[in-house]
Protein backbone atom coordinates (compact mmCIF):
# COMPACT_ATOMS: atom_id res chain seq x y z
CA UNK A 1 0.00 0.00 0.00
CA UNK A 2 1.54 3.74 -0.52
CA UNK A 3 2.24 6.18 1.54
CA UNK A 4 0.29 9.43 1.47
CA UNK A 5 2.23 12.09 1.35
CA UNK A 6 0.58 14.85 3.57
CA UNK A 7 -0.07 18.50 2.07
CA UNK A 8 2.86 20.08 3.98
CA UNK A 9 5.17 18.02 2.60
CA UNK A 10 4.65 18.19 -0.69
CA UNK A 11 4.12 22.02 -0.13
CA UNK A 12 7.56 21.93 1.58
CA UNK A 13 8.97 20.05 -1.39
CA UNK A 14 7.74 22.34 -4.08
CA UNK A 15 9.38 25.23 -2.13
CA UNK A 16 12.47 23.54 -1.75
CA UNK A 17 12.63 23.04 -5.63
CA UNK A 18 11.78 26.64 -6.65
CA UNK A 19 14.40 27.65 -4.18
CA UNK A 20 16.93 26.03 -5.46
CA UNK A 21 15.92 26.82 -8.89
CA UNK A 22 15.93 30.32 -7.92
CA UNK A 23 18.89 30.49 -6.43
CA UNK A 24 20.73 28.92 -9.15
CA UNK A 25 19.10 30.84 -11.59
CA UNK A 26 17.62 34.19 -10.82
CA UNK A 27 19.97 35.73 -8.24
CA UNK A 28 22.69 37.85 -8.99
CA UNK A 29 24.40 37.45 -5.73
CA UNK A 30 27.00 34.72 -7.04
CA UNK A 31 27.92 33.25 -3.32
CA UNK A 32 24.26 31.47 -3.80
CA UNK A 33 25.95 29.78 -6.05
CA UNK A 34 27.21 27.56 -3.43
CA UNK A 35 24.31 26.59 -1.34
CA UNK A 36 22.10 23.73 -1.49
CA UNK A 37 18.66 23.61 0.61
CA UNK A 38 18.45 20.48 2.30
CA UNK A 39 15.04 20.73 4.08
CA UNK A 40 12.25 22.51 4.22
CA UNK A 41 9.86 22.43 7.20
CA UNK A 42 6.51 23.98 7.32
CA UNK A 43 4.15 25.42 9.98
CA UNK A 44 0.89 23.99 10.80
CA UNK A 45 -0.95 27.06 8.97
CA UNK A 46 1.78 26.92 5.98
CA UNK A 47 2.18 30.38 6.24
CA UNK A 48 6.08 29.92 7.70
CA UNK A 49 8.58 28.09 6.25
CA UNK A 50 12.01 27.12 7.97
CA UNK A 51 14.80 26.25 5.35
CA UNK A 52 17.64 24.56 5.99
CA UNK A 53 20.59 25.51 3.65
CA UNK A 54 24.11 23.80 3.54
CA UNK A 55 27.13 25.99 2.31
CA UNK A 56 30.26 24.94 0.69
CA UNK A 57 32.20 27.92 1.99
CA UNK A 58 34.76 28.82 5.05
CA UNK A 59 33.74 28.77 8.27
CA UNK A 60 33.80 32.52 8.11
CA UNK A 61 31.95 32.86 5.10
CA UNK A 62 28.32 30.83 6.50
CA UNK A 63 26.98 33.70 8.77
CA UNK A 64 27.62 36.61 6.08
CA UNK A 65 25.72 34.35 3.41
CA UNK A 66 22.63 33.04 5.59
CA UNK A 67 22.49 36.71 6.07
CA UNK A 68 22.06 36.98 2.80
CA UNK A 69 19.63 34.99 1.95
CA UNK A 70 17.41 36.29 5.07
CA UNK A 71 18.03 39.93 3.47
CA UNK A 72 16.73 38.35 -0.36
CA UNK A 73 14.00 36.40 1.37
CA UNK A 74 11.31 38.42 0.31
CA UNK A 75 12.76 38.26 -2.96
CA UNK A 76 13.05 34.73 -2.49
CA UNK A 77 9.42 34.73 -1.44
CA UNK A 78 8.06 36.38 -4.63
CA UNK A 79 9.83 33.73 -6.85
CA UNK A 80 8.17 30.88 -4.62
CA UNK A 81 4.79 32.90 -5.19
CA UNK A 82 5.47 32.60 -9.13
CA UNK A 83 6.70 28.79 -8.82
CA UNK A 84 4.08 27.70 -6.77
CA UNK A 85 0.50 28.35 -6.69
CA UNK A 86 -0.67 28.58 -3.49
CA UNK A 87 -3.19 31.00 -1.52
CA UNK A 88 -0.92 32.06 0.89
CA UNK A 89 3.07 32.18 -0.25
CA UNK A 90 4.53 31.44 3.10
CA UNK A 91 7.13 33.36 4.94
CA UNK A 92 10.94 32.17 4.41
CA UNK A 93 13.42 31.68 7.51
CA UNK A 94 16.89 30.63 6.57
CA UNK A 95 18.98 28.79 8.63
CA UNK A 96 22.35 27.02 8.73
CA UNK A 97 22.20 23.11 8.74
CA UNK A 98 24.85 21.77 10.09
CA UNK A 99 24.48 17.91 9.72
CA UNK A 100 26.35 17.85 6.46
CA UNK A 101 29.56 19.82 8.28
CA UNK A 102 29.17 17.58 10.77
CA UNK A 103 29.10 14.00 8.81
CA UNK A 104 32.01 15.39 6.76
CA UNK A 105 34.31 16.09 9.72
CA UNK A 106 32.69 12.53 10.84
CA UNK A 107 33.87 10.97 8.22
CA UNK A 108 37.80 12.94 7.93
CA UNK A 109 38.29 11.68 11.44
CA UNK A 110 37.41 8.07 10.62
CA UNK A 111 39.25 7.82 7.69
CA UNK A 112 42.70 9.17 9.65
CA UNK A 113 41.74 6.67 12.69
CA UNK A 114 41.51 3.70 9.62
CA UNK A 115 44.77 5.75 8.41
CA UNK A 116 46.56 5.29 11.57
CA UNK A 117 45.37 1.78 12.40
CA UNK A 118 46.96 0.24 9.17
CA UNK A 119 50.05 2.17 9.10
CA UNK A 120 50.55 0.79 13.08
CA UNK A 121 49.77 -2.82 11.38
CA UNK A 122 52.82 -2.49 9.00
Amino acid sequence: MKRRVNRSERIADAIQQSLADSLLRRMSDNRFQRVTITGVTMSKDLSYAKVFVSILADDDDIKPIVLALNNAAKLLRHYVAQDVILRITPELKFAYDESVARGSRISSLINTALAQHDSSDD
